[in-house]
């Protein structure tokens, strides 16, 4: 399974008085590489975001100046500058560095990989992470995003989520995810009533997870964590749900003491 992939002609909104396009389209550029699109030429760049070659040529060559991007002429490379992009929006936010000695502890304890996501529109992105083995085709690390309907982490999320838009039809990841958005409001409601989500399978095969809210004093969910299995572990989730709460609630504690 790939992550969250980019469509070939994504869709633009109808750019409004103070819309910078040449800013947007630099963006689109950038975000148009990820782990399976590493390295791409001119032409891959085009056909990933649905600019014309000379556009992204210009768009490339200033990211280049600008040293965003590396190339050997023929090929482009995203250069380790453009964590900056992000970083200080983490170190902002206070939750990376504070989730993760907790989840640390917590993977310790279950022998098993942690996370903790916040909501993006409707995806989840990983801020932070301790992971014990590889359970997934593709490595999660932060930044990576997943669609949440198909994660316990984002079933969490959008259950915190009260007007809630969802599409007429969810991407299925796997056989068993979740893909008509009745079920998932209704699966949604049982989420937000019992404090928890269990997914299995829906992202990918042979793995499922269960995740809590991250729920601060002022009843504000601003991330969930999770912890992941194999199918064929021994543990089963909600039995372990109380150690996973238990770590939610000692985050958003220190994320009180921040703020």
């Amino acid at each position: 399974m790939s992550e969250h992939p980019i469509p070939d002609a994504p869709q633009r909104r109808t750019p409004g008085d103070e819309f910078v396009q040449a800013l947007a389209r630099g963006l689109e550029v950038i975000t148009s590489f990820d782990a399976e699109h590493a390295t791409m030429t001119l032409s891959d760049v085009s056909k990933r975001t649905g600019l014309s070659r000379a556009t992204c040529r210009r768009l490339l060559l200033t990211l280049v100046e600008l040293g965003y991007v590396r190339t050997d002429g023929k090929a482009f490379t995203l250069t380790p500058q453009v964590l900056k992009l992000g970083t200080a929006y983490l170190a902002g936010l206070g939750l990376p560095q504070v989730a993760h000695p907790h989840l640390e502890k917590l993977s310790a304890a279950l022998g098993e990989s942690t996370s903790c996501a916040v909501l993006d529109g409707t995806d989840i992105v990983y801020v932070a992470r301790c992971s014990t083995r590889r359970l997934m085709t593709v490595g999660i690390t932060v930044g990576t995003r997943f669609p949440a309907h198909a994660t316990s982490m984002g079933r969490v999320l959008l259950a915190a989520e009260r007007d809630l838009a969802l599409p007429e039809t969810l991407p299925a990841l796997t056989a068993h995810t979740v893909t008509d958005p009745d079920v998932l409001r209704a699966e949604l409601v049982q989420v937000r009533e019992q404090g928890y989500a269990v997914v299995t399978q829906e992202l990918e095969l042979g793995l499922r997870s269960i995740a809590v809210p991250v729920r601060t004093s002022d009843g504000k969910i601003p991330a969930a964590i999770n912890v992941s299995l194999p199918m064929n572990s021994p543990l089963d989730p909600l039995d372990r749900l109380d150690q996973v709460q238990a770590t939610a609630r000692a985050i958003a504690e220190d994320l009180d003491h921040l703020h």
